[in-house]
């Protein structure tokens, strides 16, 4: 039988041909941009996702892509400051053939080709994206540090919380976390950007690009304010225009849960920002869950918000979000910054000993507390990133040299503060409850003077403790406003001499909140002496 020829068009190849596929097959391969690492550096490899946003620079144009396992920026040139593959638009699915480079840090592709994917293959990569997202966004379980009814109440707001900022991440949305500005508030923002930061950055590729998508900083009021959430917006909107860049997603810590807020939340929801509040503050009734993703507050379920601070919530929420350590002594903190070991020293007393094996005692948790808040008073709203991280301990042992320095001037301070709130206070008997005032603007000096007026009235309310009167109400007294603690014993409630107020003095304009026993008000300055008349009335009732 005659043998078959066969020719180039058939089965059999050219040689040459075969052994050119071989090599390219070993230059040029597939990967997911979640498994690019420095191994790739020089590299040629081929990529599929959606380009997120476009930025033209003065140099090249930048091509945002991600594919659910991560993102690469991917860099082309033509000329300064034209605007390479013009026929590529963002939200395009393509394909691309990138040499892998390392630039300030961060891994970036070089493009050598690149292609709009449509039909069937679009709607692959698209499905791909979709499935790997849901996935990896699934919020993690580790249980809670600490055993509470509390946390059991709340695990579910936990896990759905872990869940959006995950979601965030992934999809290149911008995270902004705001939180009251002292101890309680630092110890709940830094608790969630040691969660977060982490993400971005793996998610990105490392270098600084973590902190293009997370931001975070003290609120310059007991609540987000409108002042703020414009600010977030402003800054949100021009980012948009710029870098193409996504509405974000503002974590409220600390602040949030109270119709003063409400506001700003919903200002900020007008130009697609989407809204988290992890709060432990007092709220007469529930207008914020309706308007944001998830609302955590021990109110919500029945429970006491005197007995979490919100440092200890975000602490455990850290660990749903993701793998963090050290977190024990941010808890164990801020719950003695707040004074939440009065009424629920069980948990504290958890925080304290977990957070002893990690080597911080009760008196370096204190230190740290102290120099906390005296650092957020002379900080304000700076965000000043580097210098918090110290304060909670990245490094160690920067954080003791640091808080053993600082911690002796403080208490310093906070005595000759204390000095002169006793010769300007005075008391009065109302029934049987003492009312002590102090007047801060002619008992202490003005702007800039630590403590701050909240924290004197603190301490001159538990010196006056230590001389055996526990039905004692403490108010600092200033043109336009009063801070205020009071003892379970002296049946005091913030929330209801603010109704008091409204109700006599309608005119006086008064606002505020906090917890039953502690908290502010303001009001019109010219009003003082009518809302000091109601107080008096109100206090020993």
């Amino acid at each position: 039988m005659k043998k078959k020829k066969r020719n180039n068009r058939g089965n059999r190849r050219n040689p040459n041909k075969i052994k050119k596929k071989v090599v390219m097959d070993r230059e040029v391969f597939k990967i997911e941009l979640g498994k690019v690492s420095g191994n790739h550096i020089g590299k040629t490899i081929l990529v599929q996702g959606l380009l997120e946003r476009i930025i033209q620079t003065p140099g090249p144009t930048l091509f945002a892509l991600n594919d659910g396992t991560g993102s690469l920026m991917l860099k082309g040139f033509i000329s300064p400051g034209e605007r390479a593959f013009p026929d590529i638009n963002d939200g395009d699915c393509i394909e691309a053939k990138v040499k892998l480079k390392e630039y300030n840090e961060a891994f970036e592709g070089e493009i050598m080709k690149i292609e709009s994917l449509t039909g069937a293959r679009k709607a692959k990569v698209r499905q791909k994206i979709d499935d790997v997202l849901r996935e990896r966004s699934k919020a993690r379980n580790p249980g809670f540090m600490v055993e509470s009814k509390i946390l059991e109440k709340l695990e579910d707001r936990f896990v759905k919380i872990a869940t959006e900022i995950k979601m965030a991440v992934l999809q290149n949305r911008p995270i902004i976390v705001r939180h009251h500005n002292d101890a309680d508030g630092y110890a709940s923002g830094y608790a969630l950007e040691k969660a977060i930061v982490p993400l971005i950055d793996k998610h990105h590729g490392g270098g600084k690009s973590a902190w293009e998508f997370f931001t975070r900083a003290p609120c310059s009021a007991p609540f987000y304010e409108i002042d703020d959430s414009i600010r977030d917006t402003a800054n949100s909107l021009r980012n948009v225009a710029k870098f193409s860049n996504k509405m974000p997603l503002v974590v409220i810590a600390d602040n949030g849960s109270n119709d003063q807020d409400l506001f700003a939340i919903q200002q900020g929801k007008v130009h697609g920002m989407d809204f988290i509040v992890i709060d432990h503050h007092y709220f007469e009734k529930d207008v914020i869950s309706e308007e944001v993703l998830v609302h955590i507050n021990p109110f919500l379920v029945g429970e006491d918000g005197q007995k979490f601070s919100a440092g200890m919530l975000c602490s455990e929420l850290a660990r749903f979000i993701s793998d963090v350590e050290n977190v024990e002594q941010i808890a164990a903190m801020s719950g003695m910054a707040d004074r939440i070991d009065i009424m629920n020293p069980g948990a504290v007393n958890q925080y304290v000993e977990l957070a002893g094996k990690q080597g911080y005692d009760k008196k370096l948790l204190a230190d740290i507390a102290t120099v906390i808040d005296f650092v957020s008073a002379k900080l304000r709203f700076m965000e000043a990133r580097e210098y918090i991280e110290v304060l909670f301990g990245e490094p160690r042992e920067k954080q003791k040299k640091l808080v053993g320095l600082m911690a002796p001037y403080i208490k310093d301070l906070e005595r000759k503060g204390l000095e002169m709130a006793k010769q300007g206070a005075t008391t009065e008997k109302k029934g049987s409850v003492v009312l002590q005032l102090l007047d801060i603007e002619n008992s202490l000096p003005g702007f800039g003077f630590y403590p701050k007026p909240g924290k004197t009235v603190g301490m001159l309310h538990d010196w006056i403790q230590k001389s055996g009167k526990d039905s004692v109400v403490t108010m600092g007294v200033m043109p336009s406003a009063i801070t205020i603690r009071a003892t379970d014993k002296a049946n005091f409630s913030v929330h209801e001499l603010i109704k008091e107020i409204e109700k006599k003095l309608p005119g006086a304009f008064v606002n505020g909140g906090g917890h039953k026993n502690a908290g502010s008000i303001n009001f019109v300055p010219g009003k003082k002496d009518d809302v000091m008349k109601v107080v008096r009335g109100f206090v020993g009732k």
